[in-house]
């Protein structure tokens, strides 16, 4: 992690330490806002990982979206030997 990213990770960690157990874990998103901030400033530092942050906190809020939003980068690669779509069905015959 770069001198700023620590800079930055240090209000989330104290949100984890001292709030989040007060909170709950209400958050819409998984992974939580909290453990996306630390993945994205460790993957991508301080300046894009700041940005991806707030980006996200922004989309945090009760008419915003919900679901898997994982930060960008940390995606599972693609297993090649695995496709995707499964292979086309043969249609049955018409009586």
């Amino acid at each position: 992690m770069t001198p700023l990213a620590h800079i930055l990770a240090l209000p989330v960690r104290a949100y984890r330490l001292l709030l989040s157990p007060w909170v709950g874990h209400g958050c819409r998103f998984q992974p939580t806002c909290s453990t996306y901030a630390m993945e994205a400033l460790a993957l991508h530092g301080g300046i894009r990982g700041g940005w991806l942050t707030a980006r996200r906190l922004c989309r945090c809020h009760p008419w915003g979206a919900h679901g898997f939003d994982p930060v960008p980068g940390t995606e599972p690669p693609a297993d090649p030997g695995c496709t995707t779509t499964s292979p086309p069905r043969a249609r049955p015959p018409r009586n």
